[in-house]
């Protein structure tokens, strides 16, 4: 199933990055048809193939066009292995995500918030999680430890011109007010300075183009009131 699912999915740059069989505890939401899901893959993308497809295949013109573009994508594999798409962004309430990929990859939570996975460092995003209601084989998930661990100068934490990492938050007014002033072009059209800093996954790392397009999204997102209080 994964490797059919890899061939399905990689005209948009994506791929199956883990799963993890359900267990009774976990607030799983119900398939369509009223049952209960008994395996779940997550799909996502690390780097720049995502983009370069997107770039290539999307109506740019469109309101929220990587979502617009995705979404449809990912639709159709899914009904094509006969699973049911949750995305992250469909809520409230919206689905544990960031939990989920830590139960199906070694993913851990970094000192400014983003998972950081051992091989892509902060440069991949989770875009959907599939439900299965038949069980699916999985291959062991990797025992591989957190990068931040054993990282001493932790840069993330230091090279914010806005402050905005707090030990237990993230200020996106503090972030967004410097990424659109004068002072915030080096953010603004390269993306965040912080995230950049992280010395795990480089090879990964954003385009410039790719970094400014997410940065425009957090600056609407942030101006809409999405996440703050």
């Amino acid at each position: 199933m994964i490797d059919r699912l890899n061939d399905l999915l990689k005209g948009a740059g994506l791929f199956v990055r883990g799963g993890f069989h359900v267990v009774p505890a976990d607030d799983m939401p119900l398939l369509s048809d009223g049952g209960t899901a008994v395996s779940v893959l997550l799909i996502g993308n690390a780097g720049g193939d995502m983009w370069e497809a997107f770039e290539a295949q999307a109506d740019r013109q469109r309101r929220n066009p990587l979502d617009s573009w995705l979404r449809p994508e990912i639709e159709r594999v899914a009904a094509e292995v006969d699973a049911m798409p949750v995305f992250p962004n469909d809520g409230p309430p919206f689905v544990p995500v960031q939990d989920w990929a830590a139960r199906a990859e070694p993913v851990y939570r970094s000192p400014i918030g983003i998972m950081i996975h051992p091989e892509f460092g902060l440069w991949h995003v989770y875009r959907a999680a599939l439900l299965f209601r038949d069980r699916i084989e999985l291959p062991p998930r990797l025992a591989a430890p957190s990068p931040c661990d054993t990282c001493v100068k932790k840069p993330c934490l230091t090279v914010c011109p806005a402050d905005a990492f707090r030990p237990d938050s993230f200020d996106a007014r503090a972030c967004s007010s410097h990424v659109e002033s004068a002072a915030g072009i080096n953010c603004r059209e390269r993306g965040c300075l912080a995230r950049r800093a992280c010395p795990v996954g480089r090879d990964y790392l954003y385009e410039q183009d790719q970094q400014a397009f997410h940065t425009t999204a957090m600056l609407a997102a942030v101006k809409s009131g999405y996440g703050l209080d």
